[in-house]
């Protein structure tokens, strides 16, 4: 079977979708990655084969130029996907409408209308049997129906988009407009057949969230095992022995800082010194340009640039994080309680589930003070009730199938939809 994997070149993306595609190549299947060709090296770092379509995009300059391109809305989330997490009632049509024609001007145009053409010739000549694209690549659902290939999506966190459709749907009645048909409907009709709803969310979805954190669309989703992977990295020397006393990692993660001349929402300083005191080993993952911005370093923090998250979390008694999608689910299949401190995009929804299950809690990273980060911590490492919900979150991942295992399923469903 040939499997084509493809997303924009958005790096935390294309790492959750790498250990799938390496089980497919394992397994005796050819892969390819197709993305933009400045992200080629990321691909192949990963070890996979990069194939280059189109030309590069300026996505994140319009982002670091303009912040609030992509408009605001509730809970961290860009309007409509705001509606995802909102009670039905009050998802109104105007909303999610006029949010979606704006985030297709503006965010998923900008990201896809690049990559088709080239995408689309690529499938054509290469002829792969299933198509697996990041949730907002539509491009691959494209290039999927030009080439008769079966296509799922594969998401790295909830599923705003599929359920802000499945808003759209309900509330559109005999309404005409629909931004998402109009903009792919052409694209779809020159391969052969007109805009369906596959073009949206998939013929399935692919998700690596366990059962209770899960936002469910109305489409077919096929679970499967979150597995941590960061990137090349070296595990450091000191992380070989075990810590003297309760290790608590600080990480609020790479995309932020790479991006935004801004640096870390949370108050990094204030964190360190209300942690100052207590009888634990601070281990803070703070890019180098943002450490130099510190005014001090307290006794009890290792200041490191990065740390391999799957090698340092186990080592953990909590870990204080930003709710990205990878870092919480690295914590949760772990079995360490987390303290989230969200704030863009999906984090506070995630982090909000993640709380709801009791395997941690969360504020919000503009509104979290020092102290209260540090009241929190303190709950976490005395209360055992912590633990016991961040194991019972573990045992709940670990019993969902591993990349390996949902090979054969994968194989049936592309048997089953290609034409």
């Amino acid at each position: 079977m040939r499997v084509l994997f493809t997303t924009y070149p958005q790096k935390t993306h294309f790492l959750m979708m790498a250990p799938l595609a390496w089980a497919l190549r394992t397994a005796g299947h050819e892969v390819r990655v197709a993305s933009q060709a400045n992200f080629a090296d990321v691909i192949t770092q990963a070890g996979h084969t990069a194939v280059p379509v189109g030309r590069d995009h300026g996505f994140w300059r319009l982002i670091d130029l303009h912040p609030d391109w992509l408009g605001g809305g509730e809970h961290g989330l860009p309007d409509p996907y705001d509606s995802a997490v909102l009670d039905p009632d009050e998802v109104t049509w105007e909303h999610v409408n006029a949010g979606l024609r704006r985030q297709i001007q503006r965010w998923h145009k900008v990201v896809n209308f690049p990559m088709i053409s080239d995408l689309v010739a690529f499938a054509r000549s290469w002829e792969p049997d299933l198509v697996i694209w990041e949730p907002t690549t539509y491009a691959g659902a494209i290039a999927a129906r030009a080439c008769g290939a079966a296509h799922a999506r594969l998401m790295w966190s909830l599923d705003v988009f599929g359920v802000t459709r499945d808003h759209f749907l309900r509330l559109k009645g005999d309404r005409p407009e629909d931004p998402l048909a109009e903009w792919l409907g052409p694209y779809a009709a020159a391969h052969g057949a007109g805009f369906s709803e596959d073009l949206a969310v998939g013929q399935f979805t692919i998700d690596q969230l366990p059962d209770s954190m899960r936002l469910e669309a109305r489409t077919t989703y096929v679970p499967m095992r979150y597995v941590p992977y960061g990137g090349p990295a070296v595990v450091p020397d000191w992380l070989r022995e075990p810590p003297a006393r309760p290790r608590v990692a600080l990480t609020l993660g790479l995309s932020l800082t790479d991006h935004e001349d801004g640096g870390y929402v949370a108050g990094v300083q204030d964190i360190l010194d209300s942690l100052a005191d207590l009888d634990v080993e601070i281990v803070a993952t703070i890019a180098e340009h943002e450490q130099k911005r510190l005014e001090r370093v307290p006794g009890n923090t290792r200041l490191v640039p990065f740390v391999p998250l799957h090698a340092l979390v186990p080592t953990c008694s909590a870990v204080i994080h930003h709710a990205g999608p990878g870092t919480l689910s690295t914590t949760a299949l772990h079995g360490v309680p987390q303290l989230a401190l969200p704030h863009d995009f999906d984090e506070p929804a995630l982090a909000a589930r993640m709380a709801a299950r009791g395997a941690g809690l969360s504020m919000l990273a503009g509104e979290a003070t020092g102290a209260q980060v540090r009241d929190g911590l303190l709950r976490l490492l005395e209360e055992p009730g912590f633990r016991a919900r961040a194991l019972d979150l573990r045992a709940e991942m670990l019993a969902l199938p591993t990349p390996n295992e949902l090979v054969p399923r994968l194989e049936e469903l592309a048997g089953r939809h290609r034409r």
